[in-house]
C-alpha cells in the first residue's frame, strides 16, 4: 500500500498547490485521481486476498449528507441538477480519500510519513505565501492574473483560505512540541516548521484567521493547565510563538496593521453580516431540505437585502450555507460529524503526553477546532484543498494505535 499512501499525499499537495484546487481542470484532476487511487487499492485487495475493512466513525456521517444530495439529485429537489452533481462528486472525493486514508494509514510509522510531509508541505507552501508578500506584483505565483479583487497568499487566491490552510498546520508542528513528543535532534527542525506557517498566516492578515489561531493557542494553553503538563514543554511552545511575532514585527507588522485598518477589501462587514441573515430566511423557507447542495449562488439574489451588483457564491458562513442548501436534515448530519469528531479527539485525552496516538488526536482536534471557528465568517470548507485537509485532520483527530511505551518520541 505504499504506492497508495505516495497517491495520497501527492492528491493532498496537488490540491493545496492548484489553486486550491477552486477551479474545474483542477477539480476534475482531483476526481479522476481517487478515483484511480479507489481501483488501485480495489485490485490490491483482490490480488492479496484482503477482506478487512476499516471505517472511521466520522466517514458515516458524512456519507448521510451525501445521502441527502442524493436524494436532492435523484427527486428533482434542488434548484439546479448541476450545481448540486459538481459539489456531490467533490464530497465523493473526499469520502474516497477518507476511505482510503483509514484503510492505508493504519500503523504508526505510516502517520509518521503523513505528519512529515503535511509539515513540509506547509512549511513550503508559508515560504511561498511570504516571498509572495513581500515582492506581489499582483499576480498569483507572479504571473497567474486575478479578475477577482481578491488578496491572494501563496496558491490561494484569497489570502482568508490560506489562513485556514494555516490553521490545519500549525497544530501539527505546536501540538508535539508543548507535550514534549518531539526528539532532541528533531527540535529545532519541528520549530521551524511550526513558527514559519504562523509567521505566515499573520501576515496574510487575515482577521478571521488570526482570530481562529488565537482560539486554537488559548484551547491549548487551557488543556496543558488542566492536564497538567510539565511547564518546560508548554515554555518550549510559548518561545515558538513568541519567535514567531517577532519575526513578523522584524519583516513588516505595519503591513498587518494597515490591513486590519482599512476596510475589507473581499466583503465589507454590513455585507457580511447581511449575507447571514438572509441565508437564514433562505433556510427558514426550505427548512427541510433546502434549496439544493452548491445551489446558493442561484437562489440568494431574491433574499439580497443589500444588493451592490456583485455575484453572491457563498455566504460567509460554512453553517448558514450548509442549512440553507439541505435543510434540517443535512443540518442533522453535520451536527452528527462534529458530535463524533469531538467524542473521538477527547477520549484520545486520556494519555495524554503519553503517547503518539493522543499526540495525534490532539494535532487534529485542534486543527478541526481552527478552521470551524473560521468557518463562522468564511467558506474554507468550500475551498477543495482546504475541505481535503480538514477531513483528515478529522480522521487524525479519531486514528487510534495499540498501547504503546511511555518513551516513545517522534
Amino acid at each position: 500500500m505504499r504506492l497508495l499512501r505516495v497517491g495520497i499525499c501527492c492528491l493532498l499537495g496537488f490540491a493545496v498547490l492548484a489553486f486550491g484546487a477552486t477551479e474545474e481542470w483542477s477539480q476534475a484532476v482531483l476526481e479522476v485521481a481517487a478515483a484511480f487511487l479507489l481501483v488501485f487499492w480495489a485490485v490490491e485487495q483482490y490480488r492479496h486476498r484482503a477482506e478487512q475493512l476499516v471505517l472511521p466513525p466520522e466517514f458515516l456521517p458524512l456519507v448521510a449528507f451525501a445521502l441527502v444530495a442524493l436524494v436532492q439529485l435523484a427527486f428533482g429537489l434542488t434548484a439546479s441538477r448541476y450545481y448540486t452533481r459538481v459539489d456531490l462528486q467533490l464530497l465523493t472525493v473526499y469520502l474516497v480519500v477518507m476511505f482510503l486514508i483509514a484503510q492505508s494509514f493504519y500503523r504508526r510509522a505510516h502517520w509518521r510519513g503523513l505528519v512529515w510531509f503535511l509539515l513540509s508541505l506547509g512549511f513550503s507552501v508559508s515560504i511561498l505565501g511570504i516571498l509572495q508578500s513581500l515582492t506581489f506584483n499582483g499576480k498569483l505565483y507572479w504571473f497567474r492574473v486575478l479578475h477577482s479583487g481578491a488578496r491572494p497568499f501563496g496558491p490561494y487566491a484569497n489570502r482568508n483560505h490560506f489562513a485556514g490552510f494555516a490553521e490545519m498546520i500549525i497544530p501539527i508542528a505546536l501540538v508535539p512540541l508543548v507535550l514534549g513528543r518531539v526528539r532532541r535532534e528533531r527540535l529545532f527542525l519541528v520549530s521551524i516548521f511550526a513558527i514559519v506557517p504562523i509567521i505566515a498566516l499573520v501576515l496574510s492578515a487575515s482577521r478571521g484567521g488570526i482570530v481562529s489561531c488565537i482560539v486554537q493557542m488559548v484551547m491549548l494553553f487551557l488543556l496543558l493547565v488542566v492536564r497538567r503538563v510539565p511547564a518546560k514543554y508548554a515554555m518550549v511552545g510559548g518561545a515558538v510563538v513568541l519567535v514567531a511575532v517577532l519575526a513578523v514585527s522584524w519583516i513588516g507588522v505595519q503591513q498587518v496593521i494597515t490591513r486590519f485598518g482599512i476596510l475589507n477589501v473581499e466583503v465589507s462587514e454590513g455585507k457580511r453580516t447581511a449575507m447571514q441573515k438572509d441565508t437564514f430566511r433562505l433556510f427558514l423557507d426550505h427548512p427541510i431540505l433546502g434549496t439544493g447542495l452548491g445551489t446558493l449562488q442561484m437562489v440568494y439574489p431574491p433574499y439580497d437585502s443589500l444588493y451592490d451588483g456583485k455575484i453572491v457564491n457563498h455566504a460567509h458562513n460554512d453553517y448558514l450555507e450548509a442549512l440553507a442548501e439541505t435543510g434540517v436534515l443535512g443540518g442533522l448530519c453535520c451536527l452528527w460529524f462534529l458530535v463524533v469528531l469531538l467524542g473521538s479527539g477527547l477520549r484520545g485525552m486520556a494519555t495524554l503526553g503519553s503517547s503518539f496516538s493522543s499526540t495525534l488526536n490532539l494535532s487534529g482536534l485542534l486543527a478541526c477546532c481552527g478552521i470551524l471557528v473560521h468557518s463562522l465568517v468564511d467558506f474554507n470548507l468550500h475551498i477543495p484543498a482546504n475541505a481535503l485537509l480538514f477531513f483528515v485532520s478529522a480522521h487524525m483527530a479519531a486514528v487510534r494505535f495499540p498501547a504503546e511505551p511511555p518513551a516513545e518520541e517522534r
